[in-house]
């Protein structure tokens, strides 16, 4: 980010759709999407750096700001005196993380001239409810000493753990210069050695830097493009990796990153405008999401955040798309069988003579004199007339075309949910008949939907772009799972068993 004036932010009590998090998402520049003893946070741009938090990921509020738990409600005057003449409440892009027992924020105070300061807060819990909750002022940990005297703009930190190594490293930097990494110890979360003057230089043309690792590989994700121009913003996020946490990061076509390269890893779509400020969230099984904020949403106001699934191809990383409401029909990835509710099938009309070409009467002479033209699927008003009226079982079944074989998919109401997504029901399209667990934790299509637990449905997109689906109210981490190509039911889920992942498409 770079012109704070300019900055909108959404309107506290905005409520938002089910293509969009609910609640007061409200921020720009958010930091990493944390979590705290079983609550999600997440921090902003804005006086005394705004909170948000979240009892479940999906539905989120604002309360209050970091500051307002320090001395005077600032950073200490260390860190002031790099700052360039800001008073320490105009504060830029928060990043969080937690290293041992402790939690780290890091957030950039700017002055004139390019003259900045990337401080440092501590606290042992996130959460302001709690005895323990007090920040701690860390000091000053990067900084530039203004335009002329050196090429940085000391903004825009972003925090990562080694996960193989347990080492701590800050990027951070804007437009201004060149996107620079620094090694930070992880008993103090401050500078480990040396001067920003001594740091790698890991890119330039970009800003809001992050680091994140993958199978033994570091990625490095920037943005480029405008900000702060509401929906004009060009704001885009691309990345590049390299097999050292120092770099060269090269992009998909060998350009580095310090070099101008970056390969586009998501840019405006639909109605929402310059993505930025990349944020991993790992939610383990296989399972990863990632954090940004959209300069403008067009269907709500201001700027606001998101938080979408996170998939991996040929070793790069790809952003996926949470479950929009609408009929599916939900195919096992591996048995290529879908589920139905288990009721006799009403063919679709016509057929193929032996031999005959398809539309050909028996004869092979072209034409529908047998079929009567186009093949229409069988109506649920007609297919329905012969279900019996009380719980039914659901298996699976070779696609087609059956009415009871499309699902409709739409979240539940007011019954929260999960990081980024609320939790759904499935509905036979056309009907009120409902997918359901049962007390011995089986599958049935119940009558009606009636709000319980046992006919709520988180949906996962994985690695690959499949789905896990998974009831909200099983003990065990369980999950819908094809056995063969036409029995379904839930087991434990494992992340390498083909039989737990689904594919959704739209007839």
């Amino acid at each position: 980010m770079k012109h704070l004036a300019s900055i909108v932010i959404v309107l506290v009590g905005t409520t938002f759709s089910a293509f969009g998090l609910d609640g007061q998402p409200g921020t720009h520049d958010p930091s990493t999407v944390i979590e705290c003893s079983g609550k999600y946070y997440c921090y902003g741009t804005g006086d005394g750096i705004p909170m948000m938090i979240s009892d479940d990921g999906w539905t989120w509020r604002r309360a209050g700001t970091v500051m307002a738990g320090l001395p005077g409600g600032r950073p200490g005057e260390e860190t002031l005196r790099y700052s360039g003449g800001n008073a320490g409440t105009g504060v830029w892009a928060p990043d969080v993380v937690k290293v041992g027992d402790k939690y780290l924020l890091y957030y950039a105070l700017s002055g004139q001239n390019h003259r900045a300061v990337v401080g440092l807060l501590t606290n042992k819990t996130l959460d302001p409810n709690s005895p323990d909750y007090q920040w701690k002022d860390g000091g000053p940990v990067a900084w530039s000493l203004g335009e002329g005297v050196d090429d940085l703009h000391a903004i825009d930190p972003g925090v990562m753990v080694d996960p193989s190594k347990g080492t701590l490293w800050l990027v951070y930097g804007s437009y201004y210069g060149s996107i620079r990494l620094a090694q930070l110890d992880p008993k103090t979360g401050n500078r480990l050695a040396g001067q920003p003057a001594d740091d790698t230089i890991v890119a330039n043309q970009s800003e809001a830097p992050i680091l994140i690792c993958h199978e033994g590989c570091y990625y490095l994700l920037t943005n480029k493009g405008t900000c702060c121009a509401g929906a004009t913003s060009t704001y885009n996020i691309r990345v590049a990796r390299s097999l050292s946490v120092k770099g060269p990061f090269l992009d998909d076509q060998g350009v580095d990153m310090a070099r101008g390269g970056g390969t586009l890893f998501v840019a405006s779509g639909d109605r929402k405008i310059g993505p930025g400020h990349f944020g991993l969230l790992d939610l383990g099984d296989g399972v990863q999401r990632f954090s940004c904020h959209y300069e403008a949403d067009l269907d709500h106001s201001g700027s606001v955040l998101d938080i979408r699934p996170l998939l991996w191809r040929d070793g790069w990383p790809v952003p996926g798309d949470n479950v929009k409401p609408g009929a599916y029909q939900v195919m096992g990835q591996r048995s290529g069988t879908v589920l139905e509710l288990a009721v006799p099938g009403v063919p679709v009309t016509g057929g193929r003579g032996r031999g005959a070409m398809p539309g050909a009467t028996p004869d092979g002479t072209p034409g529908a004199a047998r079929t009567g033209g186009v093949r229409p699927a069988a109506t649920v008003t007609q297919a329905s007339q012969s279900w019996p009226a009380g719980p039914l079982e659901v298996r699976m079944a070779a696609y087609l075309l059956q009415a009871q074989q499309q699902w409709t998919i739409t979240p539940a109401p007011n019954a929260g949910g999960y990081p980024g997504s609320p939790y759904f029901k499935f509905t036979v399209a056309g009907t009120d008949r409902t997918l359901t667990t049962t007390e011995d934790d089986e599958i049935m299509a119940m009558p009606s939907f009636t709000g319980a637990q046992t006919q709520l449905w988180r949906i996962d997109q994985t690695a690959d772009g499949s789905y896990r689906i998974a009831p909200k109210s099983a003990k065990d981490k369980l999950a819908l799972t094809s056995i063969g190509r036409s029995t379904v039911t839930l087991s434990s889920f494992t992340e390498d068993n083909p039989n737990q992942r689904w594919l959704l498409s739209q007839p």
